[in-house]
């Protein structure tokens, strides 16, 4: 696992130094203490900060093919390397490393950049090939591994973070206004956009390639049709189920370093565990964290999992420093990030470290086998589609508005009166339910709506592509698409990556997830039980039943109690600063009202508020910093346009 980076100049008298790259890397020496390399030659600079998990002596990058007119920088595993250098090599190709990176550039010199396709893991990698003075870039179909860029000055930038860029071109920290709205409706940054405007991600599933100048981005992978084929039996389908996801766990225990396992204790990452065991000659070597509040403590569960596969078991129960933490995250975190299960991840990541580099985690399955409870409510609530919309849209318009405020039900009536689409993103969305009783957004910060879209178009777009007829295959799509790439696996990236911990996912095995899709819903989401066929593998595997059969907490943590209490003084300085209030974003009536809602116990709005705290943070720890060393001035909203001071 590594940080890459580097840059393309293409003006003819434009140079790359050694120097220049070496501040890319060093922005993300946290992604691979272990070794540095750097590539520079003839305007192109190619660098890397490397975690050696696979031949750890050899492996040092770039990587170049034979007569070194193709360099690789390459962050990743790519578990079918093996079969491909075999195939490779009886084709005539001369390795020097035994690193599944060096079978990239040789696939290149015979496919070009439809290699990739061939390629089974995660991956990010940027490819230098100095014959067509062309650079190529991929990101995994499934987005585990990150990729940014931006087209500046006559030269391509990218990193594996945001940083690297910013180490070199600081003057690109101009703000997305539309970006930072898409976070404040759903506590992340959709690809293909960032919170800075010269910048953009990589999509998951696409190439980059840059060639006289030029960038051209196509997607070279997506999910496949849903509900294509129905097992004859129950039985049938657990077996196939039980052989690929055995096999997508196999072919991750490939390490020449300490390997072990994420353990929550839930359905994905105990079935997980139970195949691990089964693939291992010495005990696997589990991890889990536990909170003293005990209504979000899931040790237990775990502890019960591990002691029935007979792990090597390590648990650590919190009482984290919370305010120690939020400081050192977001001074890291490149873009505000609102779900904050990253402060479990990250605590669960550094303890992990300290035993092993490599750690598999159950990650993916709620996307892909229907785990969360929106599925279920989103069915429940079709019984509301058969009153006429005109009398829904009549009730918005004229009732709804003239109830009073804290009437029993009322946000609920609201969500089943739209169409289903609508229903659904209102639901996952933090913004519209509270703006429809009390503007928390400045005037100044709306008008991106009107110029720049509303962020809500952008799961309608995902809508509107989704290879699937039934509603609830619809709505896996869009998750896979945004919230499981945008959320989900960003915060196992960077929170691991922090720790310098690679984390593996059998789950989201492209192979496996194709097969997946391919099941009808009703194999998903059965009966209103979640994860139907996954709760069956994991029976069939030995994972106890109290484990499996309980409601589902994710990766719960205490944060009610942490706003209440630990983070009462920093919430109220912060928020209600006129430092904050002055920056244009926010209503301040509106964020006294929510402050006051909740202090009070009359709502209980802590998402609200941690997620408007880690805004304001980002801005003080990362964003003023990074603006600060190029002199510009604190930040201010003036509508859709990035503000340069």
């Amino acid at each position: 696992m590594c940080g890459i980076a580097g840059m393309v100049q293409t003006h003819p008298d434009g140079a790359v130094d050694n120097a220049t790259v070496h501040r890319m890397c060093e922005a993300i020496v946290h992604r691979g203490p272990d070794d540095e390399g750097i590539f520079v030659k003839a305007g192109v600079g190619l660098g890397m900060r490397r975690l050696s998990i696979i031949d750890v002596a050899g492996g040092h990058q770039p990587v170049f093919n034979e007569d070194k007119t193709i360099w690789i920088v390459f962050n990743g595993e790519i578990y079918n390397f093996p079969e491909l250098r075999s195939e490779l090599e009886k084709r005539g190709h001369r390795f020097y490393t035994h690193t599944d990176t060096e079978t990239i550039v040789h696939l290149y010199e015979d496919l070009g950049a439809a290699c990739v396709n061939k390629l089974r893991g995660m991956f990010a990698f940027a490819l230098y090939d100095e014959r067509r003075g062309k650079l190529v870039m991929a990101r995994d179909r499934l987005g585990k591994k990150p990729l940014h860029y931006a087209l500046a000055d006559g030269r391509l930038l990218f990193g594996s973070e945001i940083k690297s860029i910013l180490a070199v071109a600081p003057e690109l920290a101009r703000v997305n206004n539309e970006a930072l709205l898409q976070y404040m409706y759903f506590g992340y940054i959709p690809d293909p956009i960032t919170s800075f405007l010269p910048i953009q991600k990589l999509p998951p599933g696409h190439l980059l390639e840059f060639e006289a100048g030029q960038v051209r981005v196509r997607q070279y992978w997506d999910l496949p049709e849903y509900g294509t084929h129905q097992p004859r039996s129950e039985e049938e389908c657990l077996e196939e189920l039980e052989w690929r996801l055995a096999e997508a766990v196999r072919i991750r225990l490939i390490s020449d370093v300490p390997l072990g396992a994420l353990l929550s204790g839930g359905t994905d990452s105990s079935t997980i565990v139970a195949l691990m065991a089964r693939a291992s000659s010495k005990p696997v070597k589990t991890f889990s964290i536990g909170f003293t509040h005990d209504d979000f403590n899931e040790a237990h569960y775990a502890r019960l999992v591990a002691r029935h596969f007979g792990t090597e078991h390590h648990e650590l129960v919190l009482e984290p420093d919370v305010l120690e933490t939020v400081e050192t995250l977001t001074s890291s975190l490149e873009e505000p990030f609102g779900d904050s299960s990253m402060l479990p991840t990250y605590y669960v990541s550094c303890m992990a470290r300290k035993h092993v580099t490599v750690a598999l985690s159950g990650d993916g399955g709620d996307e892909i086998f229907a785990g969360y409870d929106r599925y279920g409510i989103h069915l429940r609530r079709q019984a509301f589609e058969r009153i006429p919309s005109w009398a829904w849209r009549l009730y918005r318009e004229q009732v709804y508005p003239r109830l009073p405020r804290n009437m029993r039900g009322r946000k609920f009536s609201y969500n089943v009166s739209l169409p289903w689409r609508e229903r659904y993103v209102d639901g996952i969305s933090f913004v519209p339910s509270f703006e429809r009783d009390m503007p928390l957004l400045s005037n100044e910060f709306r008008d991106v709506l009107r110029t720049g879209g509303d962020p809500e178009n952008v799961m309608y777009r995902y809508f509107d592509r989704a290879p699937a007829k039934d509603s609830v295959s619809q709505m896996l799509y869009v998750d896979t698409k945004t919230y499981m790439v945008a959320d989900i696996l960003t915060k196992v990236d960077r929170m691991s990556m922090a720790a310098s911990l690679e984390v593996r996912v059998p789950i989201l095995d492209h192979l496996f997830v194709e097969w997946a899709t391919g099941l009808p819903a009703e194999w998903k989401l059965r009966g209103g039980q979640q994860k139907y066929i996954l709760r069956k593998l994991a029976e069939r595997v030995g994972v106890p039943r109290e484990a499996l059969y309980r409601p589902k907490q994710g990766f719960a943590m205490p944060l009610v109690h942490w706003i209440r209490n630990e983070l009462k003084d920093l919430i109220m300085t912060v928020l209600l600063e006129p430092r904050t209030l002055q920056r244009g974003y926010f209503n301040p009536e509106g964020v006294r009202r929510l402050l006051d809602e909740h202090f009070r116990e009359r709502r209980d709005h802590s998402g609200r508020i941690w997620r408007l705290l880690i805004f304001e943070l980002w801005h003080r720890n990362f964003l003023e910093r990074i603006r600060t060393s190029w002199g510009a001035e604190p930040y201010r909203v003036t509508g859709a346009a990035g503000n340069l001071g």
